[in-house]
């Protein structure tokens, strides 16, 4: 668990871990008994770090400890998402938290809907990186409005910083919220940001396995997007393999395949969008009569 940001929390799991201690030849390697503990030894040669009641590990703090941080930290954060959900539904904003891996190619799909929709959607986009504006610089160029959250050390977008974001951004009634969150599949999984839905977006270029590996993330998500289609033929991707791990992880979750480069999926990506945006802007009007 990061004792920062409390990551850990609904842990799924799916199968065992391998990790490698990585030390400098010839280093010992002691712990305490208390590590010792938290960590299961199994039989195939794999250490679990993931078996205490915090599903994490942290050097110094019992499991006990852990968990109550965490419990802290993500209760702190649920308060402020529910406050960003209601103003979202309130005032017919239909919001979408786009997580993903770093080199997904989320921002050049991102690029691609908003050139699509910014016509005839009202749409702003917050952007989430650790450092420098470079993304939000991108979107701005479409014409579309975007601010960029740097997070520092911060290995994820919270829902305080969201609110904050929202109110700077003066968002427009019945428009589209586009969150573009910081590229990592563990952290995001566990923060609530008062979105509609957590979009997935995995790339054919990393493995077909990545819903096995990260399944916090992809339970966590209602909809993934199987992006860079365009390269399949020219890789050993298993389309259909990472399909099926992703359903293997969540039975719900939706799946189109996109391209930013082909096209391919984007018509489909686009109706989704419009059908979220209008059931926003019709329950607005049922909840405001």
């Amino acid at each position: 668990m990061c004792t920062t940001c409390g990551c850990g929390s609904g842990q799924t799991l799916v199968g065992g871990h391998a990790l490698r201690h990585r030390r400098k030849p010839g280093a010992q390697v002691q712990y305490r008994a208390h590590e010792q503990e938290a960590a299961q030894v199994h039989a195939h040669g794999t250490m679990d770090f993931g078996a205490g009641p915090a599903g994490a590990h942290a050097p110094g703090l019992s499991q006990a400890r852990m968990v109550q941080i965490e419990r802290d930290i993500l209760s702190r954060n649920d308060g402020y998402a529910e406050e960003n959900r209601s103003y979202l539904a309130a005032h017919g904003i239909f919001a979408l938290n786009l997580v993903s891996s770093p080199g997904s190619g989320k921002t050049s799909l991102l690029v691609k809907t908003i050139a699509a929709l910014n016509n005839e959607l009202k749409l702003a986009v917050i952007e989430g990186d650790q450092q420098t504006d470079n993304d939000a610089a991108r979107i701005r160029a479409t014409g579309a409005t975007a601010l960029q959250i740097n997070t520092g050390k911060g290995c994820h977008l919270d829902a305080h910083m969201v609110g904050r974001a929202m109110e700077q951004l003066q968002l427009q009634d019945d428009s589209l919220l586009l969150i573009e969150n910081v590229g990592n599949l563990v952290c995001p999984a566990s923060f609530d940001l008062g979105e509609a839905h957590k979009v997935a977006i995995l790339s054919v270029t990393e493995g077909e396995d990545k819903p096995l590996k990260y399944p916090d993330m992809f339970r966590a998500a209602d909809l993934m997007l199987l992006n860079k289609c365009d390269l399949l033929p020219y890789l050993t991707f298993d389309a259909e393999l990472a399909v099926a791990n992703a359903r293997r992880v969540n039975p719900d979750i939706q799946v189109i395949r996109t391209s930013a480069t082909s096209g391919e999926g984007m018509g489909e990506w686009l109706e989704w969008i419009r059908a979220g945006c209008k059931k926003a802007v019709d329950r607005k009007s049922i909840d405001g009569r």
